[in-house]
């Protein structure tokens, strides 16, 4: 190992061309949906003017996470992986490409609109699953963290470049040159998949019918090392996400210039990029529940300084804190979910871990807007983040398993799947 990766681990890069294939596909796809993103938020708010129509585009894409997520987390541990991400890729491909053809006809219809987007998202969240399992499929042990931390920070990259770009794009040549580069960003995704092996799960006989899903859910259940990872993502972002806040706290105490405010997001994926670019110095660590729960509590202390500062400075340093703990924790979740999974499960397990992931942080921000209106912007960041912070604490305390759960010790018996049923 170079002393390149001991800061940040590119060996899967560097000596798994399906991985990299993979990677590079999978992160253009992301930095794509962003173009999406944002040119359906900008189309609804420019054809209706109204607040409650550009929320309704949140609802319909957090409403396939739910539908779809458990849905293609059992079909994930059934079918050929590959096949099942290069399907519903070709899905999100023809929803984007009926979102040019809208756009360039001048369409102004808000239910088309939403449709569309639903179709999109209900394709994304049936392969999610089946995306999320294919690392580990690609990668083992050490090249796995790294794996998945190479994911993330190509997921960090294009959450902050997209937005910016969109924004180019749409003042030079509207909505649909967003729309049309997101479905450029499909090719070298499908390329990875047809690219791949075959990747059907390693079970004996197919399942069918609801019971595989409740299998799925009691297999979490009855795993403390899943069942602590997944909580302390529900603790980190239901109890304690601050991007809701962002525009009323920017009012009180920077004169809400947007200037001010796009720093505030800019400092959090910052703070993600730097840990991310750095990643290699964690995923080395033996112990990814000990690193996902220091992660988690740097980010309610973080977060909690991010409520009490009044400067600009120290309140975008506390930001930047908090999207480098942010990221290490997911890296070391990520790592951990993967880890501790059979493969014949592997499918199920992380559909949860899309949902939790994808509908945590919306959850957040309702709950951080409810208690803002209720009191104000900083009590909601504070006794949020302290909240957060107590809860990881009470985790890390009761859950040996999380805490002593080794990614390079092998899979122990603990680990392996129960008898189907």
């Amino acid at each position: 190992m170079n002393v390149f990766d001991r800061l940040l681990d590119t060996r899967p890069l560097r000596f798994h061309p399906a991985f990299r294939r993979w990677w590079a596909g999978n992160a253009l796809s992301v930095f794509g949906g962003q173009l999406t993103t944002v040119a359906v938020l900008y189309q609804i708010w420019d054809s209706t003017g109204s607040s409650v129509a550009v929320g309704s585009a949140g609802l319909a894409r957090a409403i396939p996470v739910v539908l779809f997520g458990l849905i293609g987390g059992a079909v994930a541990d059934n079918l050929d992986r590959g096949r099942l991400v290069l399907l519903t890729r070709t899905g999100e491909l023809l929803a984007v490409g009926l979102l040019t053809a809208q756009a360039l006809a001048g369409v102004r219809s808000l239910w088309l609109l939403l449709a569309l987007v639903l179709l999109q998202a209900g394709c994304a969240a049936t392969g999610a699953a089946a995306r999320r399992s294919l690392t580990a499929r690609l990668l083992t042990g050490q090249l796995l963290s790294a794996g998945v931390a190479l994911n993330h920070l190509g997921f960090q990259v294009a959450m902050l470049v997209g937005p910016t770009v969109a924004g180019l794009l749409i003042a030079e040549w509207g909505v649909s040159g967003c729309y049309l580069l997101n479905t450029v960003t499909f090719a070298p995704a499908i390329y990875a998949v047809l690219r791949l092996p075959a990747m059907w799960p390693e079970i004996t006989e197919p399942r069918r019918g609801r019971e595989t899903i409740g299998e799925g859910l009691r297999f979490v259940a009855g795993r403390p090392e899943l069942r602590g990872a997944f909580l302390t993502d529900v603790l980190a972002t239901v109890l304690a996400m601050p991007t809701v806040l962002f525009p009323m706290i920017n009012e009180q105490h920077f004169g809400g210039g947007p200037d001010t405010l796009g720093l505030f997001w800019s400092a959090l994926s910052l703070g993600g990029i730097v840990a991310g670019a750095l990643s290699g110095l964690i995923t080395r660590l033996p112990r990814p529940g000990v690193v996902m729960l220091g992660a988690a509590g740097v980010w309610s202390v973080a977060l909690a300084g991010f409520g009490t500062s009044q400067l600009l400075w120290p309140l975008l340093g506390c930001l930047a804190l908090g999207g480098a703990a942010d990221t290490i924790s997911v890296i070391a979740r990520g790592s951990l979910v993967q880890l501790a999974t059979p493969d014949s499960h592997r499918g199920r397990v992380s559909s949860v871990d899309h949902i939790i992931g994808a509908s945590g942080p919306d959850v957040g921000e309702f709950r951080g807007g409810l208690v803002a209106a209720a009191s104000s912007a900083s009590f909601a960041a504070v006794s949020g983040a302290l909240c957060c912070g107590l809860g990881v604490a009470a985790l890390a305390a009761t859950n040996r398993p999380l805490r002593r759960f080794n990614a390079f010790a092998g899979r122990s018996k603990e680990t392996q799947a129960p008898a189907e049923t």
